[in-house]
């Protein structure tokens, strides 16, 4: 091809761009003209059969022909992308449908709400704690089975990662005076995953309540039996048992009806017709002492519940896991 050749393939070339169409027109002539195995390419490839004398000349001018066919497809490119957008703008849009709120996420706002007609308002905290906040100040004894390493995330001697969400029950102690009314939704966690209603890695509600005037455990009872009536309706059985805790004394354990088997007894239930939902008590003086309050002068109560657990039984969830694997076809049965 002589230069006079190749004058005449370039301006042939830039007139097929500039009446290129559309996006695809586009792409065909870079794919001819510029691609691996184009016409360009090919003169250059060529370029040792063109005369020693001529080739300097030669080469200059291809590749100034290639420069020219490149923005010329650049910008033709761009304006065939902008027409396509703008037809796409006339054609209606994709419905993708509405999301929904995962049902922890409901369950906690719900609590929330119940338990504000209440006169509770809701208080956070960290996840990451000390040991005081965690364990100390809740009488925790050193030797208790929750101080194990085997039960606990810790990261050296004084953090951890909280077991529940009475850190911000301390914490608002510490920091105001009574009367303190508040519950503290949250994220904890606990080398537990023993099976279907337990998990490492979950979520509590727990509350708290301290006046300078008597507060007693029928006080506590009303506001858990009134908080099932309203989370789970009507229909729900609650059974109340004398139990432990060394932050509550008196201390009681809650239970829900099983929502599997309706009581008559299962493997989520343990073959009891029950699912432990709650453990709750009157403050211990020890840990208003150690929150600076005179046990003399004020009285409390304290509860807390699993999040995980009350959605299983609103919803009738019979895997704790099912919950965490993120599964779109299980949570649009919950919609």
């Amino acid at each position: 091809m002589t230069l006079a050749e190749l004058e005449i393939a370039k301006a042939a070339s830039l007139a097929e761009v500039a009446a290129a169409a559309d996006a695809a027109a586009v792409e065909a002539l870079r794919v001819k003209y510029v691609g691996r195995n184009g016409s360009i390419p090919a003169l250059i490839k060529a370029m040792k059969d063109v005369p020693k004398e001529e080739r300097p000349a030669f080469g200059k001018a291809v590749q100034a022909w290639r420069a020219e066919v490149e923005t010329a497809l650049s910008s033709k490119g761009f304006t065939a992308a902008e027409k396509a957008v703008d037809a796409d703008l006339t054609m209606p849009g994709r419905w993708w449908g509405l999301g929904v709120k995962h049902p922890l996420s409901r369950v906690i706002e719900e609590s929330a709400a119940i338990f504000a007609r209440l006169g509770f308002t809701v208080a956070d905290g960290p996840e990451l704690e000390n040991k005081f906040n965690n364990f100390t100040a809740l009488n925790t004894p050193a030797h208790h089975p929750s101080m194990d390493r085997s039960d606990t995330f810790w990261f050296g001697e004084d953090c951890l990662l909280r077991t529940q969400t009475s850190p911000v029950q301390i914490r608002a102690m510490l920091a105001n005076k009574p009367p303190v009314r508040i519950i503290c939704p949250g994220r904890t966690y606990r080398r537990d995953t023993t099976d279907a209603t337990h998990s490492a890695n979950f979520h509590q509600i727990e509350g708290l309540y301290v006046d300078t005037k008597s507060v007693s455990l029928a006080d506590l009872k009303s506001v858990l039996a009134y908080f099932a009536k309203e989370m789970m309706g009507d229909g729900v059985t609650v059974r109340f048992r004398p139990h432990f805790f060394p932050f509550t004394e008196p201390s009681v354990e809650v239970d829900f009806t099983c929502h599997v088997c309706k009581g008559k007894g299962c493997n989520v239930c343990k073959q009891s017709g029950w699912i432990e939902v709650a453990g709750a008590g009157m403050v211990d003086p020890r840990v208003f002492k150690h929150v600076g309050y005179d046990p003399d002068a004020v009285s409390g109560y304290a509860f807390g519940f699993g999040v995980e657990r009350i959605a299983m039984i609103k919803y009738g969830i019979q895997d704790i896991r099912w919950l965490y694997e993120n599964d779109v076809r299980f949570l649009d049965q919950l919609a």
